[in-house]
């Protein structure tokens, strides 16, 4: 599969997806891109902005095996994992699988979970298997986890521990819609107070069985310049400078950017990689794997606004 065919398959993709969400242009590009690389996404947002919806018709184009795990304070890691179970008539303990053992996982609320809970997802989100009882069991390399957490209800929620969100190759930060973006939502989805069923969209499977690791591959493939290696480790070494962090970007989120501006330039019809698509993809990579200084809270600053000083100050290659 050459990029040509890897672009019409992105472009048959956000088609289906805009049958059932209105709007969210750049947030549909963030997931594109991810999936294109097989990283994992954390969408926050307020309750009511369609991020639940927004997972499943991602899921639906996607030829996928798609699971669910609603977060919730009682969770147990062996309510995601398995467990293995005595079988009396066979003598012999059988796995009873886990939600986990699935390819596209939606993490739902995954901040009502307390953090022994949370910690079920860190050998999975990174080596892409779990460990029961001593054996380990693969979950193959289209194992990919969208998660969603609302930032603003504090009573009954665990913040993800640095170390997870760090798993997580974009956070993106869902808005309000704009008053034409809302009223078409209104008049599409307004009849019912449910969340509307994507049966009644018809959304198609865009991206055919097995097909995304040679995506991968292909995408993995594209040419990144000496120049923007450079450029990259700049950027990720100014949020370690900078004043206003206490904790700056990890190596992993350097390797991820390098992956990720890779897949947004085949997005963009490019088989090579501009400082523009560093520019674009820093936010979302490097916003939850920093640590603002108690100076930089009292102040009222915020890493989305210091990431953008970083990148204005980093000299760019021509």
């Amino acid at each position: 599969m050459d990029l040509n065919d890897i672009r019409q398959l992105a472009e048959g993709l956000r088609a289906e997806i805009r049958k059932a969400i209105v709007g969210q242009d750049e947030t549909v590009e963030l997931m594109l891109t991810s999936l294109l690389v097989g990283g994992h996404i954390l969408l926050e947002g307020v309750p009511g902005t369609a991020k639940t919806l927004l997972a499943h018709a991602f899921a639906a184009g996607v030829s996928l095996r798609f699971g669910r795990i609603q977060f919730t304070p009682d969770l147990m890691p062996g309510d995601i994992l398995g467990t293995n179970l005595f079988n009396f008539q066979t003598n012999a303990f059988i796995l009873t699988k886990g939600p986990i053992f699935t390819q596209l996982l939606l993490a739902d609320e995954i901040n009502r979970a307390p953090p022994k809970t949370q910690a079920a997802l860190l050998q999975s989100m990174n080596e892409r298997f779990v460990t029961i009882d001593g054996v380990n069991h693969p979950l193959g390399e289209e194992f990919m986890v969208v998660a969603t957490q609302n930032p603003i209800e504090q009573q009954g929620t665990y913040p993800l521990p640095e170390a997870q969100l760090d798993r997580f190759l974009f956070k993106i930060v869902l808005d309000y819609p704009t008053r034409d973006e809302e009223r078409r939502i209104l008049a599409r989805h307004g009849h019912s107070s449910a969340m509307p069923r994507l049966e009644e969209f018809g959304l198609q499977k865009i991206v055919p069985e097995g097909a995304l690791p040679s995506i991968r591959r292909n995408v993995a493939g594209i040419r990144l310049s000496d120049t923007l290696i450079d450029y990259i480790v700049d950027v990720i070494r100014g949020t370690r400078d900078h004043a206003a962090f206490e904790v700056g970007a990890s190596t992993r989120a350097g390797n991820m950017l390098a992956a990720a501006v890779r897949a947004y330039a085949v997005l963009q019809g490019r088989d090579f990689v501009i400082p523009d698509d560093v520019k674009i993809l820093a936010p979302p990579v490097l916003r939850h794997r920093v640590m603002l200084s108690p100076a930089a809270e009292i102040e009222g600053l915020g890493a989305d606004r210091i990431i953008a000083e970083i990148l204005d100050r980093t000299a760019a290659p021509r």
